[in-house]
């Protein structure tokens, strides 16, 4: 019986979730499924340019781990992109990273997910303070 995947940390989740070719009606597409830890995996490599071991530690996994989840991804974009079917981002077994403030009015410590608000528009949840 095969292990559980571990949960891969993921520091971004896409406002758009969905890419089609141009001037194909949906309901003619066929669709290509890629998770949100295979997206994360090419944000990693693709756009941020960290190299594979850099990948797996943000993404706290192993690198042969690593490895696999970004060629099943680049395969379904290339699959999609050759083939012309549409891209849909959703699942997978990933937990949202977040980022740790301390409020310099109260000295509390506190956590929110990565992608919400700025620094700077944030507000204590204790004392309500920027």
């Amino acid at each position: 019986m095969p292990r559980p995947p571990k949960f891969r940390r993921v520091e971004f989740i896409p406002d758009v979730n969905y890419f089609k070719p141009a001037g194909i009606p949906m309901r003619e597409l066929e669709e290509v499924v890629l998770t949100i830890d295979e997206l994360e995996a090419v944000r990693l490599k693709d756009l941020e340019g960290f190299d594979q071991e850099g990948c797996a530690e943000k993404m706290q996994v192993s690198r042969p781990t690593f490895q696999r989840v970004l060629g099943s991804a680049r395969e379904k974009i290339a699959e999609a992109l050759v083939t012309g079917k549409a891209i849909r981002v959703e699942g997978g077994k990933y937990r949202l990273a977040k980022r740790k403030f301390r409020c310099k009015s109260c000295d509390y410590t506190f956590e929110l997910p990565f992608g919400t608000g700025r620094i700077g528009d944030i507000t204590c949840p204790k004392c309500n303070k920027k």
